[in-house]
């Protein structure tokens, strides 16, 4: 085993790897009809996240058909609070939702019956690494204690998380709480991940772009800081990529200052400003999904482009956010054929 090269990996080492391994954030999700089949059969959401044998198949089920560099355990960023009983459920048509959280049950949350409740996702992780290809890297993942904070304030999500951040200036104490515990959280949960297989993780905060310049760095960069450190406390060679969507400026100095060995780019990076931060090390992204729902010029202009500013550095192709249900599965192949040199 130790001679596969997972080409992942070795972006993640700093190398620049031709072509660039490619994965695509929700890569196993509702744009496949072989998800959808698999969804049907499992109930609820959740009940699909918490099923090793459907949560395996849907995981691999992009690996069979695209062969991609990396395969992303699927699951959920709410599996967190759900493991701090905060009552979530997923409604079709509506998304997330949950008891919404407010001071005293911050101070009240109990995470030691967490792991145990998450047993159910370390088993899929142990299920995909030995049924994944060698070659192929397995990501663990977890959300941002600021995305996850989000949700469990208003009890859902909302378009620009107003109740979270009106909570965090009436209640400074309670909010700094509130992501401390998270973060620690978070660090078990990835470590969790990493002994069940995972090559490398992810950490997805998918709502940093809402922030401030001061609260960007006590909400976005410090819980995800604390949570790195924790991880490479226990675990020192651990992979460890940060995904800050919408995050701009701020990410200039968000690798060096959490720690993550690449940062994700959503797709409204420049790509001049993308290339500054390939310098300090690599960097992940940055399609926009909706090429890949429009296909055609879009999507190999896109993806030219991308190769074209980013392909002599250490990148590993993806989106810039996930991709959509609408997108065509044969896009997809488009672009992983694209990607790898073949099709031009």
């Amino acid at each position: 085993m130790s001679d596969v090269r997972r080409t992942v990996l070795d972006v993640l080492d700093g190398k620049t790897v031709s072509p660039p391994p490619v994965w695509l954030m929700r890569q196993a999700g509702r744009y496949l009809p072989e998800y959808r089949a698999t969804r049907a059969q499992a109930g609820s959401f959740l009940d699909l996240c918490y099923n090793p044998e459907l949560a395996t198949e849907v995981t691999l089920q992009p690996i069979r058909r695209y062969g991609f560099d990396a395969s992303i355990l699927f699951s959920d960023i709410l599996v967190i609070p759900d493991a701090l009983k905060r009552n979530v459920r997923f409604l079709e048509g509506v998304g997330p939702q949950m008891d919404p959280i407010d001071s005293d049950g911050i101070d009240r949350l109990d995470a030691a019956p967490a792991m145990t409740h998450l047993a159910p996702v370390f088993e899929t992780v142990r299920r995909l690494r030995a049924a994944l290809p060698a070659q192929t890297t397995l990501l663990g993942f977890c959300g941002a204690p600021w995305t996850v904070a989000t949700y469990m304030i208003a009890g859902k999500g909302t378009p620009d998380q107003a109740p979270a951040r009106l909570f965090a200036y009436r209640h400074p104490q309670a909010f700094a709480s509130l992501l401390t515990q998270l973060a620690d959280i978070s660090v078990d949960y990835l470590v969790g991940q990493i002994d069940a297989g995972a090559d490398a993780v992810q950490i997805f905060d998918s709502w940093a772009g809402v922030l401030g310049e001061e609260e960007f760095a006590a909400f976005a960069i410090a819980p995800v800081a604390r949570i790195i450190a924790g991880v490479r406390a226990r675990r020192p060679n651990a992979k460890i990529i940060a995904f800050a969507k919408g995050a701009g400026y701020n990410l200039k100095t968000y690798r060096q200052k959490t720690g993550a060995d690449a940062i994700g780019l959503d797709w409204s990076v420049p790509l001049a400003f993308a290339a500054e931060l390939q310098k300090d090390g690599p960097v992940q992204g940055n399609l926009d999904p909706m090429r890949v729902v429009a296909g055609g010029q879009a999507l190999t202009d896109g993806v030219d482009r991308i190769l074209q500013i980013l392909g002599n550095g250490p990148l590993i192709f993806n989106l810039g956010h996930g991709i959509t249900p609408d997108a065509n599965p044969d896009h997809v192949t488009t672009l992983v054929d694209r990607i790898r040199g073949r099709g031009r």
